[in-house]
């Protein structure tokens, strides 16, 4: 099935773009979020009248995910946990805990935008990739400490 996408959808497109997707990924997943419309003949001819103006709105996106990105670089959160031996934490920090802590810091981010390739077990000072578009890439320190 053709489809038109309205929004970016990770590892399919953007906004705009014309993809062909299997029939159940649309109807099941893509069309109820309204993520996608239909390919069909006046869907089409409307997208191609509205390119520009979606080129626009892309680079506008892009420009506000960047200034997004300049801010949450020069930010740095903390985040206290209980410590065992060897520094090891009771448990993990996860994406969704740093999510909670841009939030109390101002930002707003999703936690699937959080690029942990594994939960942080450990004190210390971590450099972790947040996805704020598909080209824009921030990169947020944060502070592991113990608990008092």
């Amino acid at each position: 099935m053709k489809v038109i996408l309205r929004e970016n959808v990770e590892n399919l497109g953007k906004i705009g773009d014309i993809v062909r997707v299997s029939d159940g990924y649309a109807r099941n997943f893509l069309l109820p979020r309204n993520l996608v419309v239909a390919a069909d003949e006046n869907n089409v001819h409307e997208i191609e009248h509205h390119k520009k103006s979606l080129a626009k709105k892309r680079e506008k996106d892009k420009v506000s995910a960047q200034g997004e990105a300049s801010k949450l670089e020069g930010f740095s959160c903390t985040i206290a946990r209980k410590v065992g031996d060897q520094e090891k934490l009771f448990g993990s920090v996860t994406n969704g805990d740093i999510a909670d802590a841009l939030k109390k810091g101002g930002f707003s981010v999703d936690r699937k935008q959080i690029i942990l390739a594994d939960p942080i077990k450990q004190l210390g000072v971590f450099t972790v990739p947040v996805k704020l578009q598909p080209d824009v890439t921030a990169q947020l320190k944060v502070w592991v400490v113990q608990e008092n």
